[in-house]
């Protein structure tokens, strides 16, 4: 159980430190209907998290009930060389100016449901993140874990991930005034570095991702 939650923790940090759902939750922070709206966005993104590496966890169980030791390994090599891909792309465009995403636009006028459906969205659709949940459920499902043992790292990962984006919407809700100027400068440097930082560290993890499945190979 050690291992696994080894294993996960990067790939949780990757989900967590995601430039645009910050920044995303950040905009309902200040958007008109902040407190509805972002509370929606955080399940959402809680939610989509969990249903995108659940969904891995029984495909890693299936290869691991295969009799086939290396199917689980080549999977993570797939997966590190589809984010280093990724990664490469993000870099090399770092210094490239970028259009604001038509939804960001929007969500001052977002509702809850919608703000929730984007959450989920991001999480579970997006690429990037779901890669990361799919490195996080294959190596959980191919650990053979008892059914306890996989639900409490479903969840740590989930919660981990997550915690970005829930983190500043509870805070935002006890204490509005004091974090409404350190969230707007947060947003700006995001904005600002959103390409360079996700192109690093993708590139790292997919790395680490190859370099488990290499290893499980041997």
């Amino acid at each position: 159980m050690g291992a696994v939650i080894g294993d996960l923790l990067p790939l949780a940090i990757g989900v967590a430190v995601s430039p645009i759902p910050i920044i995303a939750a950040i905009l309902m922070l200040l958007s008109t209907h902040a407190g509805t709206t972002s509370v929606g966005f955080a399940a959402g993104w809680l939610v989509g998290i969990v249903v995108a590496t659940v969904v891995f966890v029984l495909l890693g169980g299936v290869v691991d009930s295969s009799g086939e030791p290396s199917a689980a390994s080549w999977i993570r090599i797939v997966l590190g060389v589809l984010l280093l891909t990724l990664g490469v792309r993000k870099w090399l465009a770092r210094n490239e100016p970028h259009e604001t995403p038509k939804w960001m636009t929007a969500i001052d006028g977002m509702t809850a449901v919608k703000g929730a459906g984007l959450g989920f969205g991001l999480a579970a659709v997006n690429p990037k993140n779901l890669l990361m949940c799919a490195g996080a459920g294959v190596t959980i499902g191919s650990a053979a874990l008892s059914g306890g043992a996989v639900a409490v790292a479903v969840a740590l990962f989930s919660v981990l991930a997550a915690i970005t984006v829930v983190v500043p919407v509870v805070g935002y809700l006890v204490a509005a005034d004091r974090l409404r100027r350190p969230l707007s400068e947060l947003k700006e440097w995001l904005q600002d570095n959103n390409t360079a930082v996700m192109g690093v560290l993708v590139l790292v993890i997919g790395v680490m991702l190859v370099g488990k499945g290499i290893g499980g190979l041997s």
